[in-house]
């Protein structure tokens, strides 16, 4: 399968970020020239996020900073708002009883038709078993 457009959800972003995931930061790298999307509620997870991001990585919160500048370099962030109405319920339909919070990563990858790259594998099984199978797999 060709990938136009990836969708990046929150929790590859959070490994990119752990200094121990250099495997996932390797292939965001690889993958960058496709076109990486993420929806800008990724900012807010990041942030709410941010003491467990800086002690999970064994860092300094410094470089944590800087590992987050370059991911956000590599990323294209899409306002949410541009997301048509009945995408949106399609998405929280697929998500509802799984995480609505990942609601905005499978909005955007219906709305932009890519593929939604994840290691969540509790969602791509719920996803999976609604009928939803547009996940990317490096």
């Amino acid at each position: 399968m060709k990938y136009g457009r990836i969708i990046v959800d929150a929790n590859i972003a959070f490994r990119c970020l752990v200094a121990h995931r250099g495997d996932v930061r390797a292939q965001l790298m690889q993958q960058s020239r496709v076109g990486l999307f993420t929806p800008r509620y990724l900012f807010v997870e990041l942030f709410k996020h941010k003491q467990r991001i800086v002690t999970a990585s064994r860092l300094p919160e410094d470089e944590v900073l800087e590992a987050l500048y370059t991911l956000s370099s590599q990323l294209r962030f899409y306002n949410e708002s541009l997301i048509p109405f009945p995408v949106w319920t399609q998405a929280l339909r697929l998500c509802g009883s799984i995480d609505e919070k990942d609601t905005p990563y499978v909005a955007l990858t219906l709305h932009l038709d890519g593929c939604l790259w994840t290691q969540d594998e509790e969602l791509k099984r719920g996803l999976r078993a609604k009928g939803f199978d547009r996940f990317f797999e490096p």
